[in-house]
């Protein structure tokens, strides 16, 4: 049973590409943006977070470089490729599609 805090299987690469549409961040920045949104019903830990960013960016739906953080250190920040907009549209389309079917069974 899935508790607080646990996404969906398949949904952290669509909420991490949705926070990149609002503008680039580095990895705790999303992690942090996703539990705000959520109003804290999502906490990314980073053994999920980095090897999802990772997929991410080899598939070419994010692009990384290095930046001077809002502490002056070193951070990867993240954007948002043309390639994750039109993924992150699909992905969009295909949740709502699930949503949609999951509530028809349970009013069932």
């Amino acid at each position: 049973m899935p508790g607080k805090g646990d996404l969906v299987q398949g949904t952290l690469e669509m909420l991490i590409l949705k926070t990149l549409a609002l503008q680039p961040m580095h990895g705790f920045g999303i992690s942090v943006r996703i539990e705000q949104m959520s109003n804290g019903i999502f906490h990314v830990i980073p053994g999920s977070l980095f090897p999802a960013l990772n997929r991410l960016e080899r598939e070419g739906r994010i692009k990384g470089e290095w930046r001077p953080t809002e502490n002056n250190r070193r951070g990867r920040y993240y954007i948002l490729t043309d390639l994750g907009r039109k993924a992150l549209k699909e992905e969009m389309r295909a949740w709502g599609r699930q949503v949609e079917a999951v509530a028809k069974i349970l009013e069932a």
